[in-house]
């Protein structure tokens, strides 16, 4: 291929030389070229059938090499498929031999192994069995010496121990005695103290039980127990609120005689100065409500039903009287409280169902135990709080406003001061200068001792 590439070149070259050498020349030469020129074309294709010639011959032979080549190397192939599949049997086999020998080795070799180890352990067995022999007629030996000091050591401390015992208990028996009889004094001189005691507790549960006999009767008696009632509230608003904030026995119905037990005094948010009432009034319907626990204790159905029923009936009735005697808007709130003074009674009025909502919107009651109540008065106290608060908002803004026109003028005062400081330092300043100049000047003259300048200046 390379060859066909250089006779190209070579071609190429001449054929460009011949066009130079025509330009180059005149015109009278024209013919002698035409006849190069033809020369030169019979040449070209002597040359192309030359080397087609070539290239065919070219193209056989590699054909003929390739197909040679290609039967050379499958001969090679097949040859040393052969020889390498001899070559493999060959060392299989020897491997195998090999592997019979290492066997039978190792067979003999185990073997040997394992008589040897058998004789070895028989060996060792034997000795193991004779040091075990000495080891246990030596330990049975030792057993037998500890043994028998022990036995002897324990019989003196069984002697000893008695000894100590005996004398202990004839000690335990003496203190015991003396402890005894002393206790005994004690015991008896207490059991006369606590009788004497017993007598005289005696004498107060006689008084007990008379007052437990008061304390029936006052039970007993309906109004004596508003009593209590009234006594538990007044209590309760004691504690919690302020004298000025709740008064007594009040009438807070125009025209009205009839007096609440108690009023809160609630301000009023259009004037200052004047309050509104909240009356409470503590109710007790006794008969009824031990009716209804002797009903539960019992567990009568009917008997159950018939006291909820008359306990409803009265607590709509004291509703009823609450309204219509205390709550006068705009002198009252438009509602007031109904207080019970056990919180069992309570519980009995909540778990009737509607009762309580019915009397709240009939009759603008609500009905309050001593927790309820009590919650109730602290969010009163804290409203009363907000309310002060309230009010001496409009003082706390005037006298911030007055502070700080205060501290304004109190500014201007200070921008003062700091100018005469500033000016009191620049004088400061010259007089140090000044100072410092007459004492240039004065350096020049001796200075006196110290006692001399003293009597001197009279100082």
């Amino acid at each position: 291929m390379i060859v066909e590439f250089i006779i190209l070149a070579l071609v190429i070259a001449q054929f460009v030389l011949i066009v130079f050498l025509l330009f180059r020349k005149n015109s009278d030469t024209s013919t002698m070229v035409s006849q190069k020129l033809l020369d030169f074309e019979n040449r070209l294709i002597r040359i192309e059938g030359s080397i087609r010639e070539e290239f065919s011959k070219n193209r056989d032979e590699s054909l003929k090499f390739g197909r040679e080549g290609r039967e050379e190397l499958s001969g090679s192939l097949k040859s040393f498929e052969e020889k390498f599949i001899t070559s493999i049997s060959g060392f299989t086999g020897i491997i195998d031999s090999n592997i019979k020998s290492i066997k039978a080795l190792l067979d003999s070799s185990s073997k040997s192994n394992r008589d040897e180890l058998t004789h070895s352990l028989k060996l060792f067995e034997e000795k193991f069995s004779s040091r075990i022999e000495v080891l246990t007629k030596d330990t049975s030996l030792v057993l037998e010496k500890s043994r028998e000091t022990i036995e002897k050591k324990l019989g003196d401390i069984q002697k000893e121990n008695g000894e100590k015992l005996e004398k202990m208990r004839e000690t335990v028996d003496e203190k015991l005695h003396k402890t005894l009889e002393t206790r005994l004094g004690e015991s008896f001189k207490l059991v006369s103290e606590r009788l004497e005691l017993v007598q005289k507790g005696l004498g107060e549960m006689q008084s007990l039980a008379t007052g437990v006999g008061d304390l029936k009767k006052v039970l007993s008696n309906v109004k004596t127990k508003g009593v209590l009632g009234e006594y538990q509230l007044g209590a309760i608003l004691e504690q919690l609120l302020a004298p000025h904030q709740y008064a007594r026995n009040v009438a807070t119905k125009s025209g009205s005689r009839e007096n609440v037990e108690f009023a809160v005094k609630i301000p009023s948010k259009e004037d200052s100065d004047k309050t509104i009432w909240l009356p409470i009034d503590s109710k007790f319907p006794t008969v009824d409500y031990e009716t209804l626990m002797d009903a539960y204790e019992t567990g009568d159905i009917v008997l159950l039903e018939k006291s909820k029923k008359e306990l409803e009936s009265k607590i709509k009735n004291f509703a009823k009287e609450i309204h219509s005697k205390y709550i006068d808007p705009p002198k009252t709130t438009d509602f007031a409280i109904m207080f019970l003074p056990f919180e069992g009674l309570y519980a009995e009025v909540l778990r009737i169902p509607g009762l309580f909502e019915n009397i709240q919107s009939a009759f603008r009651i609500t009905i309050a135990g001593p927790t309820t109540i009590s919650a109730f008065l602290n969010s009163l106290q804290m409203g009363f709080r907000s309310l002060a608060v309230e009010k001496r908002t409009g003082e706390i803004w005037d006298v911030l406003s007055a502070v700080r026109t205060e501290f304004g003028k109190f500014g201007d005062v200070l921008d003062a001061t700091k100018k005469k400081l500033d000016q009191a330092s620049a004088e400061l300043e010259k007089t140090g200068v000044r100072t410092r100049k007459i004492e240039k000047h004065l350096q020049r003259f001796d200075t006196l001792p110290e006692t001399d300048t003293q009597n001197l200046l009279d100082i």
